[in-house]
């Protein structure tokens, strides 16, 4: 039985692709270079911005052939980042085994932005990745979401930072 997005191929990147590539990808000083560009876009607008990198799926998912966006809108619910004020929030999520990057946002930034903008973000860290650029790459497409974010949810006052800026490492 053939099993959805699930090959030897797959399975063997994900069997390999253990925290130490994550640590490898995004050592601590990076990890804190993508904290302070979350911290400096939100002060821009009023959204909110989690990044995610997740080394590898293990056990059922990945037999079960999970793709990155079932899995990231999973990640999206557990980290609540659709439980914002405005419905403003963005999940960046990087499965690093796939090399493959999925954005998830709420319905406020969603409905004036939309599929074709999210996914030119994505491929466009997609390439930079390929040059094993991770840092750069997350930082870009955090800068770029940032500008639809400031565009249709610009900040009024003093905005209440409603989600932790930090890259959670999964």
């Amino acid at each position: 039985m053939a099993l959805k997005n699930t090959g030897i191929k797959r399975i063997g990147k994900h069997l390999l692709g253990n925290r130490s590539r994550v640590r490898k990808a995004f050592p601590p000083k990076a990890l804190a270079a993508i904290e302070q560009a979350i911290k400096a876009s939100e002060a821009s607008h009023a959204g909110q911005i989690r990044f995610v990198v997740e080394g590898a799926l293990d056990g059922a998912p990945l037999l079960r052939g999970q793709s990155a966006r079932e899995r990231a809108i999973d990640v999206f619910s557990q980290l609540r980042i659709w439980d914002t004020e405005h419905n403003n929030g963005v999940l960046i999520y990087l499965l690093l085994a796939d090399r493959d990057v999925e954005i998830v946002v709420d319905r406020g930034i969603d409905a004036k932005v939309g599929t074709a903008g999210w996914e030119a973000i994505c491929t466009a860290m997609e390439a930079e990745f390929r040059d094993g650029q991770f840092e750069r790459g997350v930082i870009a497409g955090i800068q770029a979401v940032t500008q639809h974010l400031a565009a249709h949810f610009p900040r009024d006052g003093a905005a209440v930072n409603e989600l932790p800026d930090a890259p959670v490492v999964m």
